[in-house]
């Protein structure tokens, strides 16, 4: 069993599975590479001077999986509660998880299948976002929302940082203590 499903691999879950593969959690990252993100050309984002989004996303992809967060690509389809956690149902295979995150970008879809609740979004052409709490907890005990899916704005600066805090949030309750990461330089 995982310790956390992100379903999603764009900014925002990408960026949850760093942190969450880098505090030594076991992490899957389901992915069905329909990312808004690309189809983005970013030329805003702070400390990158010019980057596609397929780029930007691959690089996420790399470094969470050099901290350990198995990648998969699969549509899931269903999330059920299961035991201690959830069952996550993709098109080709089923994984378990304690916590699921939703990082599902501009579709709401899946969240409102599975009973999250939802609410009328607030950005350009997203109608529908999770109504999840500022540390991105949903109606469901364990289930989780990051980024554009749980209305924070579109853009990759916004979503990766959101992404990052929902997983410290699920670090934290996995651990049963405010989680920080932090690195500093060696002298």
């Amino acid at each position: 069993m995982y310790d956390i499903a992100i379903i999603g691999a764009g900014t925002a879950g990408g960026s949850a599975a760093i942190f969450a593969a880098k505090a030594g959690k076991k992490t899957i990252v389901i992915d069905s590479d329909k990312s808004m993100t690309k189809r983005a050309w970013i030329r805003n984002h702070y400390g990158i001077e010019d980057i596609t989004g397929p780029e930007l996303i691959e690089i996420g992809k790399k470094q969470a999986s050099q901290f350990g967060a198995e990648i998969v690509q699969d549509t899931v389809v269903n999330v059920t509660k299961s035991g201690d956690g959830f069952k996550v149902e993709g098109e080709n295979k089923t994984y378990e998880a304690k916590h699921v995150i939703l990082a599902t970008g501009a579709l709401a879809t899946l969240a409102e299948k599975i009973g999250v609740k939802t609410k009328e979004g607030t950005e350009p052409r997203i109608k529908t976002i999770v109504d999840a709490g500022i540390d991105g907890k949903t109606n469901i005990e364990g289930i989780w929302a990051a980024g554009t899916v749980a209305g924070v704005s579109v853009h990759t600066i916004v979503t990766a940082g959101d992404g990052a805090k929902v997983a410290i949030n699920v670090i934290s309750e996995l651990n049963g203590e405010r989680y920080v990461d932090h690195d500093v330089l060696k002298s």
